[in-house]
């Protein structure tokens, strides 16, 4: 791995390099502190290779769907030396988000990740889904593979998760108590099924669904605090929220603090990593800044995932 990576500094993306092994140490300082043994991070992503440069090219040509941001990737390494470096910060466990951005692809997107799980240690077995035919049986068979965690995309997938399709796949997943990490929120780019609405219809026939809504929802941040209060299985993963990036685009309502302490209980610490236009230890430094108190730190960067996820 090169001992020096450019990293921005500031929402627009300027670089400064940056050591990895002072960034480690600091992402390592940050757990030490609040005594915990590591790090659990929801939120990463790692698919096929030619899959990942193709979501990397779409940042460098400000697709879309990024709003139109300029979006630099930090961590555009290898992937043996991605990994390396979650375990250089003490990441005990993440996971593999990948997602279909059609029809036919989900089924050999959980073949790969099923190897990639086999072959990763700490990595939490993911799997995502379409609405499609034959979407229940492939959730099921990744199930019976292992599956630990999947994830949803409804802003790249461009589809409507209460999609009758998709019914008896989240009935499936409910039963088994399996996280469902959803891209549901309207940032960076809202989509036609973004948003909360559609989300409280899936709540609404399946309430033990264990959906944790990446982003805290942004920015409809207040909306979903409110589905996470309603029902007992939501949970929010913290995925840029409070970065400097995001609170220059999408903030978060200070009003709404004392909500999101409250469901302290019902918050993991999610990055984004690699795809993240700042340094790792960014998103935890955002975090503390919020001055919830330590107790919060340590349920959202470990302690709540370690729970949902018996680690």
């Amino acid at each position: 791995m090169d001992d020096q990576r450019m990293e921005p500094v500031d929402p627009r993306g300027t670089a400064a390099p940056t050591p990895v092994g002072e960034e480690a140490g600091e992402v390592r300082r940050f757990w030490n502190r609040l005594g915990l043994p590591g790090l659990v991070d929801v939120h990463t992503h790692f698919m096929p290779e030619r899959v990942l440069r193709k979501v990397w090219a779409y940042f460098d040509a400000l697709g879309p769907l990024t709003g139109g941001l300029e979006w630099p990737i930090t961590y555009r390494n290898e992937e043996a030396e991605r990994t390396a470096l979650l375990r250089e910060f003490g990441v005990r466990a993440f996971t593999a988000m990948l997602y279909p951005h059609k029809p036919g692809m989900a089924r050999w997107l959980n073949d790969w990740a099923t190897d990639f799980a086999r072959r990763t240690p700490g990595c939490l077995h993911t799997a995502t889904l379409h609405p499609e035919p034959g979407v229940e049986t492939y959730v099921r068979e990744a199930v019976e593979a292992g599956a630990r965690v999947f994830k949803a995309h409804v802003q790249v997938g461009a589809y409507d998760p209460a999609d009758e399709l998709l019914d008896d796949a989240w009935g499936l997943l409910a039963e088994a108590g399996i996280p469902v990490v959803i891209h549901c929120g309207s940032g960076p780019a809202p989509g036609k099924h973004t948003g909360p609405e559609p989300i409280a219809r899936v709540l609404a026939r399946h309430p033990r669904l264990r959906l944790v809504v990446a982003h805290l929802g942004m920015p409809e941040y207040e909306e979903f605090l409110t589905l996470a209060e309603r029902y007992g299985e939501v949970r929010l993963d913290t995925t840029m929220a409070f970065t400097d990036f995001a609170e220059e685009l999408m903030p978060f309502p200070r009003r709404a603090l004392p909500r999101l302490a409250g469901l302290g209980d019902r918050v993991l610490l999610g990055s984004d990593f690699p795809n993240i236009p700042y340094p790792y230890v960014h998103q935890l430094q955002a975090l503390e800044r919020l001055d919830l108190g330590d107790e919060w730190l340590r349920a959202v960067c470990h302690d709540n995932a370690a729970e949902l996820f018996a680690l």
